[in-house]
């Protein structure tokens, strides 16, 4: 019992402030399996929908694939049985996912840290994260305005930057941390704003002058809040729904919404929302975007995740190809092949249907279909599909990471320059 009192006090000591009353992931172990019968993915299609000590990190689908699932420690022997049992292959990949929480939050600055110590060696909290923003503005005056799309569920700012005011270049628009514990996300969206202002690099200077940027680090401040100072492994946003809590808000855009890979279980953590557009987070985000697309020419959408190495695009929902398939995917293996040639990451490219798996109501896909802006990706960045860490990226990758994504952006962005998508 010592330990235990000794693991909070850190946790707390670390900078993790109201770090009382944290959900705790001791002994928990991530298993990754693969299914080879159509009996295993129905058991384990069943085995998701009957147990909440079981975390899927996607869907039991098709034959061959392979499925991270966190298992709570009360359930470990009960889950080893039903793997013998049904001859399934697995590996465990970690034996206690809490030594990589604890790790994870003693990487974390203290919420109060001025924001000139702003880095990409820690993961910092939603407050310092926006002080940063209006110290950059004040540094920054002619090159970056602070925004504000307005308050969340909880009454948390939804705030970003728009860099450039060049009023005749088309614009970008990044969108970040909608799942609250993909922390990598809007450690990669700050790095881009930091690169864009201050970049020596040619070619991102390049895109600096040619666009107008406008970047929205947390579009989720509420989840993110939470994965700070409760649960870690916190996905959806806060709304409440009698006993439970949160809408997968990248589920619950008004696109075909809850029609494949999203639930109507306000339990589950794909929970589609009520209704389509029902949240205070996305009716946020498709106001100023609607309010902006043709104002301010935005023509390319990019939506930063974790984890698995994907650059993706439209579609979610349907096998369906968009108008500019091929365009979306050479631009895709364009920068996948970009981020091999930087660090030697193997980034899959292709449409999110078929890449990763069905998913409905999600925001890049609004964006394409509904707002009309042609180069519409998700990025789901680092670690690799069978990844230890699952979202709990250490802090040494950040800048390597966030490196990546701007190198994809940057080629994405090129290419598309080059077949005309910006005149």
């Amino acid at each position: 019992m010592a330990t235990y009192g000794t693991n909070i006090e850190r946790v707390s000591e670390n900078n993790c402030a109201g770090a009382k009353d944290q959900a705790r992931y001791d002994y928990y172990r991530i298993y990754n399996v693969q299914f080879d019968t159509e009996e295993q993915i129905k058991l384990f299609q069943k085995l998701e929908e009957q147990s909440d000590s079981l975390t899927f990190i996607g869907h039991a689908r098709e034959i061959g694939q392979k499925l991270s699932i966190l298992v709570a420690a009360h359930r470990v022997a009960d889950f080893s049985d039903l793997l013998e049992t049904y001859k399934l292959q697995h590996r465990v990949l970690t034996y206690n996912f809490q030594e990589k929480i604890d790790r994870n939050m003693r990487e974390v600055l203290p919420e109060d840290v001025d924001a000139s110590e702003y880095d990409w060696q820690h993961f910092f909290h939603l407050k310092t994260i926006y002080n940063w923003m209006d110290r950059m503005a004040a540094k920054y005056p002619d090159q970056l305005t602070v925004l504000n799309m307005g308050t969340s569920t909880q009454g948390n700012d939804i705030k970003g930057v728009k860099v450039g005011n060049n009023a005749a270049n088309k614009a970008i628009f990044i969108e970040s941390g909608i799942h609250a514990r993909e922390w990598i996300a809007p450690a990669t969206a700050t790095y881009i704003i930091n690169e864009l202002l201050t970049s020596m690099d040619e070619r991102v200077q390049s895109l600096a002058i040619n666009y107008n940027w406008f970047v929205f680090p947390c579009v989720n401040p509420d989840g993110y809040k939470y994965t700070f100072e409760h649960d870690r492994m916190w996905r959806k946003n806060r709304q409440l729904f009698g006993t439970c809590r949160g809408v997968d808000l990248n589920r619950n855009y008004p696109d075909h919404w809850n029609s494949t890979g999203s639930s109507s279980d306000p339990t589950r953590y794909d929970f589609a929302g009520p209704s389509a557009g029902s949240e205070v987070e996305t009716q946020r985000l498709i106001e100023f975007i609607r309010g902006n697309v043709e104002k301010e020419q935005i023509r390319t959408y990019i939506s930063l995740h974790s984890y698995s190495q994907m650059l993706m695009f439209p579609y979610g929902y349907t096998k369906e190809h968009v108008s500019n398939y091929d365009d979306l995917q050479e631009f895709g293996k364009k920068a996948s092949a970009a981020i091999k040639a930087e660090s030697g990451r193997d980034y899959v490219s292709g449409n999110l249907y078929e890449t990763i798996y069905p998913s409905s109501g999600g925001s890049m896909d609004w964006a394409h279909a509904e707002a009309g802006i042609p180069i519409a990706y998700t990025f789901e960045l680092r670690g690799p599909p069978d990844s230890q860490d699952l979202f709990i990226l250490p802090a040494v990758e950040i800048q390597p990471t966030a490196s990546e994504a701007l190198t994809a952006i940057r080629t994405i962005v090129e290419a598309a320059a080059e077949k005309g998508y910006y005149k």
